[in-house]
């Protein structure tokens, strides 16, 4: 009985020593999980401050304008009622008159005329005009008054797009990115020739940004497999040599080409000494130009990714394949290429990615017929002051960007990105 008892204390004590330490390992495990969303939260907070919040301010940009809306607040709550089909009632015209004269003691009609100059051209005097006309009246008729200012105020289309622009929420700029508009029934509709132009710069952007892809992995694929092959210290060597360009600023770079290309540069000069040419050519401010200096620079973000690939190919591979009879190109191309796929498919998609974002060179190198989508998204947000329309073009580029990030995973994988 005693010996029992001994046993039953025993056992009584290893399991509640056991509870006891498993307890103690459980809430290690949670301090240590703590510890580590802790380190990881200022990095989170940093994403989205710096990648996130100005992403989701783009997207909402290019949808929501409020300012009309708050600045034509009495317009906006009267037209909401009209139907659309014959001109406003004499109610809407009396909020569109307040709201002028409001607009006109506040000084904010030339915002206004702006606003709707980009669906109306020629409005913004109009709508500056009419504003001061109305200040000077004390009663109404107003819808009397306003169509006897200018005959655009006895448009049913002005009015579609006057009960459009109100709103907060509007399709607008997105529509206008891709050459489209909404008409007065409110079907999408091609936008005027004269107007469309986007659609035209996208495929321009897409063009240069494929070129310069396809020359840089031409020119990148050999020299990554020549420092993937040569020694170590002479690799290294070599490696300085492709990373240099990094140590000197984009500006610069393309400053140096802007100096090779013109038509008394260097390259001229040397082609004339040499023969090859009996005339200066112009070499800058074209297409070619923008691509070469646009190859150029974004080489070293094709050759990284692929070399960081190849040296994980065991040369063994290859030598197998030619002891069992393969000759050295069907070696090459059965064994070695297929290994490289996801440094190329990595190198290309890092510079076709970077290559639709350029700026600052085809700005310097290129012609008025080589400027790219970025150039207008800054024509709109540093000069004319669209953030709408610059918004609007930003995410249908985020939206290429992110349709070719997901066919490089679906083909590819992201898990096997090596860019370095």
């Amino acid at each position: 009985m005693v010996s029992n008892t001994a046993v039953s204390l025993a056992e009584s004590g290893r399991v509640k020593g056991g509870a006891a330490l498993k307890q103690r390992l459980q809430r290690a495990e949670r301090r240590r999980r703590i510890r580590a969303v802790l380190l990881v939260v200022p990095l989170f907070l940093f994403l989205a401050l710096t990648f996130v919040l100005p992403i989701a301010t783009l997207l909402l940009k290019s949808v929501y304008d409020p300012e009309l809306a708050n600045t034509m607040p009495q317009t906006r709550a009267a037209i909401a009622a009209w139907d659309g089909r014959d001109l406003p009632s004499e109610d809407v015209f009396a909020a569109f008159a307040a709201d002028m004269r409001t607009a006109n003691e506040q000084k904010t009609t030339g915002f206004i005329g702006k606003r709707l100059n980009y669906e109306i051209g020629g409005i913004r005097s109009i709508v500056i005009k009419t504003a001061r006309e109305l200040a000077k009246l004390q009663a109404g008729p107003w819808k009397e008054a306003v169509l006897a200012i200018n005959p655009i105020w006895g448009k049913r289309d002005t009015w579609v797009i006057m009960k459009r622009a109100v709103k907060p929420l509007t399709p607008f700029y997105v529509l206008a990115a891709a050459d489209l508009r909404l008409d007065a029934d409110g079907d999408v509709v091609k936008a005027p020739a004269d107007q469309s132009i986007f659609l035209t710069v996208f495929g321009r952007t897409l063009w240069i940004a494929s070129l310069v892809t396809a020359l840089t992995l031409l020119l990148g694929y050999p020299i990554a497999y020549l420092l993937a092959s040569l020694p170590t210290r002479t690799s290294n060597l070599l490696m300085i040599l492709v990373l240099l360009p990094f140590w000197t600023s984009l500006l610069v770079r393309t400053t140096a080409w802007v100096v090779l290309l013109q038509t008394n540069g260097v390259i001229n000069d040397i082609a004339l000494w040499l023969g090859l040419l009996n005339e200066r050519v112009q070499l800058i401010f074209n297409r070619g130009g923008t691509v070469v200096a646009m190859t150029h620079i974004q080489l070293p973000f094709t050759i990284l990714p692929i070399y960081s690939v190849m040296k994980t190919i065991s040369p063994t591979h290859v030598r197998a394949a030619r002891s069992l009879g393969a000759g050295p190109f069907y070696a090459f191309w059965r064994v070695y290429f297929p290994q490289t796929v996801p440094g190329i498919a990595a190198g290309c998609l890092l510079t076709f990615i970077l290559s639709l974002g350029y700026y600052i060179t085809p700005a310097l190198v290129g012609g008025p017929n080589d400027q790219m989508i970025s150039y207008f998204v800054a024509l709109y947000t540093n000069r004319e002051l669209n953030w709408g329309m610059a918004s609007a073009l930003g995410a249908m580029l985020l939206a290429v960007t992110m349709a070719l990030f997901l066919l490089y995973n679906r083909l590819i994988g992201i898990d096997r990105m090596k860019l370095g």
